[in-house]
């Protein structure tokens, strides 16, 4: 017996009238409520005709599906802002799917919405750049903060904050960092290690590369004891949430921030600034490059001449309160 949208609507344990609206007005949901209907019709095995907009137009010319790995996460809040205020002026319906940093359901959600959208922006993308390009399929794509010349790219480029926050440090007395690395699955920590391993070896500095945590709080607390255990006097974390965490569990085992360690984080989030002491943070330009990838969509969609290009937007250092002139390490309270 074929499935009906009253089924998939008593999975999801959502009003019939939701259901309905997550296949025709995606936009007008909520991620979690979205989610949650997609995943029963795909359990359900129930396929929704394809929507038809006033006048026989397809609706989905006019829809460009957005998926980012943590809606939570402020930089990723403002990728998706200024997408979707970028995709309004461009007359582009911006929906949105968070991945929770999990490839099976950024595969699966790929290859669901690739049917119901006229193009793809997949940001921070956990899955391989082939892999992506092979669920996509014929459905234009913008890959974000993952690198292919098969597709357009917009990339984060941390050389230029690197190179000054290493060149900040190194003036300041640091001879020894360490690096707190976020998931394997990510292009952006990859290039950021990579680059912080050639710039303080340049500057003649110690770098010391540690284990990868959960890119939030919760995980730089956990690295606070391995960061002290290294003996480095300055910390470079894989984003301003890890680095907050690590403010947060050094400061539980008796630390102060930035008197006995100096602390960096990436992203430059509103909470950065606000933070006890504020957050020294590597800026990385999120909505810029929201709006950059929905006007490379958006020019993917115009024709078939379309070639693929890479945008890189350059990163730049804010200093403030949690970085300090270094200190011995035998000082620290133990």
């Amino acid at each position: 017996m074929a499935r009906t949208l009253t089924d998939v609507a008593k999975r999801a344990g959502v009003a019939l009238s939701t259901a309905s609206r997550a296949f025709s007005e995606p936009d007008r949901l909520g991620p979690e409520t979205l989610r949650k209907v997609v995943e029963a019709a795909r359990e359900l095995g129930y396929e929704a005709p394809v929507p038809r907009a006033s006048g026989g137009r397809d609706a989905r010319q006019d829809t460009v599906a957005v998926l980012v790995p943590d809606v939570a996460n402020p930089v990723f809040g403002a990728f998706v802002k200024s997408a979707q205020r970028a995709g309004w002026h461009r007359r582009l319906a911006v929906v949105l799917a968070d991945t929770d940093f999990d490839p099976a359901h950024e595969r699966e959600l790929i290859g669901h919405l690739r049917q119901r959208a006229a193009g793809l922006i997949v940001c921070s993308p956990r899955l391989a750049a082939d892999e992506v390009l092979g669920l996509c399929g014929a459905t234009p794509l913008v890959l974000v903060n993952r690198e292919t010349d098969r597709a357009d790219c917009v990339l984060a480029d941390a050389r230029d904050g690197l190179r000054q926050t290493i060149e900040y440090l190194a003036a300041l007395g640091h001879r020894k960092l360490a690096y707190v690395q976020g998931s394997a699955r990510s292009w952006s920590n990859a290039h950021r290690v990579a680059l912080a391993r050639a710039l303080t070896a340049e500057a003649g500095l110690e770098l010391d590369v540690l284990g990868r945590q959960s890119e939030t709080t919760a995980g730089g607390t956990a690295a606070a004891a391995s960061v002290l255990a290294s003996g480095a006097t300055a910390v470079l974390a894989h984003n301003d949430l890890v680095a907050l965490g690590i403010v947060a569990g050094a400061r539980a085992l008796g630390i102060r921030v930035p008197a006995d360690l100096s602390v960096v984080g990436f992203d430059d989030i509103p909470f950065a600034e606000a933070a006890h002491p504020a957050l020294t943070s590597i800026s990385v330009p999120m909505a810029q490059a929201g709006a950059s990838a929905v006007e490379r969509i958006s020019a993917a969609l115009s024709g078939p001449g379309h070639r693929p290009e890479t945008l890189r937007l350059t990163t730049q250092l804010h200093v403030r309160g949690s970085t300090g002139p270094a200190t011995d390490t035998e000082e620290r309270p133990r």
